[in-house]
């Protein structure tokens, strides 16, 4: 049986193309995870997701290692980031996972825990949050989804381009997550702790509010030299690098 351990990861921006990071993810699926309760993914699973029809065949190998996953009975779920929000009930179907909203209130080895991508958080990047609620807006995902899937990737292949661009301009506390947001989530919540990804910057902010301790946990990005999750069981949230695990 497996033990209580839940883990979460998010932002492994696996490529279309073989890479190391897609070994890695697949020696983690077949690992580490076969032990766990739970597997969260929070967002930015593939570095980009043009619809469920191609996403499906590009990452044939982590598909079926996602199902073999939740087939063994580890309970597995997915919440969509900014480059994966497409993905939809085909990517659900295929791999048995349970698509979250975004946020998702859980209860995390006892602790009440909000859960997200994070990008819902970065308010202060207005243009950012335009383009979130455009995107998003099931008018624009249909007209998208019914052209042909080489302008879909040329448009995908654009948008990643622009994005990098108009990120590398942007000081570091825009595209950061807003405090304010931030504590609006813990109240409007009512919990103690926020797991999230999204910004790359990976640490633990603990609050003080009223007595009250509070903490936010901000999951890392996985690049060449260090793929990661984050453990959480017997009242401990640990960092384990998966090289090392």
């Amino acid at each position: 049986m497996p033990e209580t351990a839940v883990l979460l990861l998010s932002d492994l921006h696996l490529p279309r193309e073989p890479s190391p990071l897609r070994e890695s993810f697949l020696r983690f699926l077949a690992g580490p995870a076969r032990a766990a309760q739970a597997v969260y993914v929070l967002g930015d699973l593939f570095d980009v997701w043009i619809g469920d029809d191609a996403g499906l065949q590009d990452h044939a190998p982590e598909i079926a290692a996602l199902r073999a996953l939740s087939d063994s009975g580890v309970e597995l779920y997915f919440m969509h980031g900014n480059r994966d929000f497409l993905i939809g009930a085909g990517f659900a179907a295929a791999t048995g996972a349970r698509l979250l909203d975004d946020p998702q209130r859980a209860t995390l080895d006892g602790v009440p825990t909000l859960l997200s991508h994070g990008d819902r958080f970065c308010t202060q990047d207005r243009g950012y949050q335009r383009w979130r609620r455009f995107s998003r807006h099931p008018a624009p995902r249909a007209l998208y989804a019914a052209f042909p899937l080489p302008l879909r990737r040329a448009i995908a292949s654009y948008a990643r381009a622009r994005s990098g661009r108009d990120q590398a301009g942007k000081p570091e506390a825009i595209t950061d997550v807003s405090e304010a947001a931030i504590r609006a989530a813990f109240e409007g919540a009512r919990v103690t702790r926020i797991i999230h990804g999204h910004t790359h910057r990976p640490a633990e902010h603990v609050y003080q509010d009223g007595g009250q301790r509070r903490e936010r946990i901000v999951l890392a990005d996985w690049r060449p030299d260090r793929q990661e999750y984050l453990r959480c069981a017997g009242g401990e949230l640990r960092r384990i690098e998966l090289t090392r695990s």
